[in-house]
Formats: C-alpha cells, sequence, structure tokens
C-alpha cells in the first residue's frame, strides 16, 4: 500500500511540474517585487526563524491551467509564477553540511491547500553583518507534511546576486 502511495505521489508531482510550464511568462524583477527575508529575534542563539515575503501567482484569465487536479490541470490563485499575490510565512532556516532547507512554521501561511507550487525566487536579505544577500529558492512543487501540516523548501542558496 505505501509503494501505491509513493508511487502516485511521484506521478502527480511529474504532472505537475510539466503542467507548471504552460503558466511560465518571462523573467520577473524580483527586487522590484519585495521578496524578502525578514529575521525573526527570538532571543536564542541557535534558532533561524524569519518570515519570507514574496510575490507570486498570477490572474486565471489566459491561464489553461497550471496544477493536476482530479485529471484536470486548473488554475489555483496564488500559486507559481507571476507577481499578482503577495505571501508571507514563517520558515525555519535549517543547514545541514552544505544543504540548506527552509519548513514552514505557520501552518497556513502560504495556503490551506496540501500542495504549493513555488516559483524560482531570490529573497533580499539582510545578514548579521549588514551585507546586502539573496536567498535563493528554486521553483519547486511542495506538498504538506502528513504528520506535522508544514511544507519544506529545498534546495536553498545563498549568494551575493539574486539567481532568480
Amino acid at each position: 500500500m505505501k509503494e501505491v502511495k509513493t508511487i502516485s505521489l511521484i506521478l502527480v508531482c511529474c504532472a505537475v511540474m510539466l503542467g507548471s510550464f504552460s503558466c511560465r511568462h518571462e523573467a520577473e524583477s524580483v527586487i522590484d517585487n519585495g521578496n524578502r527575508v525578514i529575521p525573526v529575534q527570538t532571543g536564542e542563539k541557535t534558532a533561524n526563524e524569519c518570515m519570507f515575503m514574496v510575490s507570486l501567482g498570477h490572474d486565471a484569465k489566459g491561464c489553461p491551467g497550471c496544477i493536476l487536479f482530479h485529471g484536470k490541470y486548473v488554475h489555483v490563485d496564488c500559486q507559481g509564477n507571476g507577481t499578482a499575490c503577495r505571501v508571507a510565512t514563517a520558515v525555519s532556516l535549517n543547514q545541514v553540511a552544505t544543504a540548506v532547507t527552509a519548513t514552514t512554521t505557520d501552518t497556513f501561511g502560504l495556503t490551506s491547500e496540501n500542495f504549493f507550487l513555488m516559483p524560482a525566487r531570490s529573497l533580499n536579505y539582510t545578514d548579521e553583518h549588514n551585507n546586502r544577500i539573496f536567498l535563493n529558492i528554486p521553483g519547486q512543487l511542495l506538498f504538506r507534511d502528513s504528520i506535522t501540516q508544514q511544507f519544506t523548501f529545498t534546495g536553498l542558496s545563498f549568494t551575493s546576486s539574486p539567481l532568480y
């Protein structure tokens, strides 16, 4: 039974990723859209809590469908490419060796759906030494963890200039 769920999940992921190409738009200016990381002071030295502020999503008009839902491609507001919506979510940044991830800490900051189509974004960030850097998030389809109900962004990187 677990194999069937895993195979189904893989097939859905592939279909959604292929379908997301139908709503692609030309490159967007990430700096002008106010995409940023805002550190949250928790008082703990090891805490890496912050807020992601991101512009994303597009108008349903002219979108033939970006998400495969019950066998049909449909438009889902405030997901995928574009800048029609402004979302904010609390996350915890984690790094193990060179792998950087971010896990949401608010359950419904991004969406109430069990999936979230995140477009590639570079978020403006000022580090603890007042250096302007960028947290780059590659485009990805996120699924809500069935136990914690949170999303985890993977493949994140920090650079001195935006990648997306």
